[in-house]
Parts: C-alpha cells; structure tokens; sequence
C-alpha cells in the first residue's frame, strides 16, 4: 500500500513540509493552506475542515508551538478518523457466501471480481462468478477471460437477458455445487439510473429469497482517479443497495489517494480492500495504520 500512495505521498507530504517551513508560527494562514492541500487531495470540503478544526483544537489543547510537529499531529488525527480496522468480508460459515458487486461502469468491477475469486480459490474454496451485468456484451466476456485466469466457473446468459435470472441461477448453481463463494457482477450505467437501481434491488431480493441472509457483502467498487465525483456516484448506490463496503480501485494511479479519508467520513462506509497495481495479487485488505503512513510517511 505505501508503494501504490508513492504519487500522493510525494505530492502531499512535499507540498506540506513546504508549507510549514514557510511559517515560523503555528498560525491562521498556516491552517487556510493547509485545508487548501487536503482538499487537493482529494480529501473534500467537508472533511478537510473537519480535519483543521480537529487539529487547531489538538494544538492549542497540547500547546503546540513548532510548525513541524503539524504532520505528525495531522497523522493522528486521520488515524483517529478512520477509525479501527474495517472487519473482513464476511465469506465465512455460509453456504454459499454471496458477494454483489456494485458500480459505475470502468471502475474495475470486472478486475475486482477476478482478484477476489483468485484469492479464494488459492486459499482451497470452491469459487463460482456470475455475469449479471447483461447490458454489455463485453462485460461477460471480460468477466469470463478473468474467470480462466482464476480457475473458476462462470455463469452467464446471453445478451439482454434480465439481470435477476442470471444471479437466480448463479444461486441454483452455487448451492447444487456445494460452492463456498458466489461473487456476482452488476451493471453499472448511471445515465439510466432509475432502471439500474430498480434492477439492483431485484437482484437482491432474487438472492436473498434463493439463500436466506444473502447477500452477504455487496462491495462498492470506486475508482480511486475520480475524487470527489466517485463520492457522489456512491451515494447513489448507497441509496438504493445495502452497501457493506468499498472497494477502491487504481489507488496507485493517482496522486490524489486523499478519497480514502473522504469515503469513510462523508459515506459512512469501511473501504474494505484497495487495488494498489494490475496484478492478480494486488487486491489488498485496507490497513489503517499503513494508509496513513503512505500517505504521510512514516
């Protein structure tokens, strides 16, 4: 995680030290300018003034003279934002576990869900994936070129075929093959956003009669590299899904990896896994204490 905030630590951490070698005082224009960076960042309005105000009380309760003990005390305070650790993705004890994947089209969903299965299938589970995003056509395709590289089955219907039939079987399936894990893609297409999120709820009310308690997760797949307009894009989800939690993806792309603390605050959401590179491996659990490192150095 500390290599993939490589881009957002040398721009934020530069840009701060800059900053409080620039003052000899801990003063007002010490914090404007530093709310300016947060929020550069990607960290929002909100929340970047919730943090300055966070550490302008810290400062003057602790009687903090030096400008550069301004990063560490902002280390602590993000920490103390984020909270504790996410809890893991509940795949355990059920038979299946059902995961639905939720979110805009070129997220990553597709590559998410094929490092998701990848992982279970090394840790010895049976791993079924399903292609209910049936308005492109491409979706399953990609999903399936994913699926052969993990070494699990698909399940798909043709083109245009309701969405809710396709995750209906994937459940049949699942449970006739004795699977551990169903992890099911979803259609992301915001400009038709009524029909998608009516489509949304059907899904999960087919999985949740076919397998009483699912599903278990339904993941919010963001792209790290849309900032703040991933944020808006996932309060829609989230009004129409019981999201569990966030998936963040392209987190080394972006010099801007600041979203994270946005998500958790403004969403009420655990940012449970993060993409931090291509490889099948680089799906990691969130860590608290390493994103803050990353992005602050530490």
């Amino acid at each position: 995680m500390r290599d993939g905030l490589t881009r957002t630590r040398d721009n934020l951490t530069g840009k701060i030290d800059g900053l409080v070698s620039r003052h000899s005082a801990i003063d007002d224009d010490l914090f404007d300018e530093l709310e300016e960076l947060l929020i550069e960042a990607d960290m929002g309005p909100d929340t970047s003034l919730a943090l300055v105000d966070k550490l302008r009380q810290r400062i003057r309760r602790d009687r903090v003279k030096d400008p550069q003990r301004v990063r560490d005390i902002l280390k602590e305070e993000i920490g103390a934002l984020l909270g504790d650790e996410p809890p893991a993705l509940r795949v355990d004890g059920f038979s299946p576990a059902v995961v639905l994947v939720v979110g805009v089209n070129g997220a990553g969903k597709t590559t998410t869900i094929g490092k998701l299965a990848h992982r279970y299938k090394r840790e010895g589970r049976r791993v079924l994936i399903a292609a209910a995003d049936t308005f492109r056509a491409a979706a399953a395709e990609q999903l399936a070129i994913w699926g052969e590289r993990a070494g699990v089955e698909l399940i798909r219907h043709g083109e245009g075929a309701d969405p809710a039939a396709v995750a209906y079987d994937a459940v049949r399936a699942a449970r006739s093959r004795r699977t551990d894990l169903l992890i099911i893609d979803t259609a992301g297409r915001l400009q038709t956003k009524t029909n998608l999120m009516e489509e949304l709820k059907k899904i999960g009310r087919v999985v949740a009669r076919e397998c009483p308690g699912a599903p278990h997760e339904v993941l919010l797949v963001l792209d790290a590299t849309t900032g703040q307009n991933g944020v808006s894009q996932a309060k829609v989800f989230k009004d129409a899904v019981a999201v569990t939690g966030v998936v963040l993806t392209k987190l080394d792309s972006t010099a801007r990896g600041g979203v994270v603390v946005s998500i958790s605050r403004d969403l009420a959401l655990p940012v449970k896994l993060v993409g931090v590179g291509e490889g099948m491996e680089d799906l990691q659990p969130f860590n608290v204490q390493a994103y803050v490192d990353g992005l602050l150095g530490g």
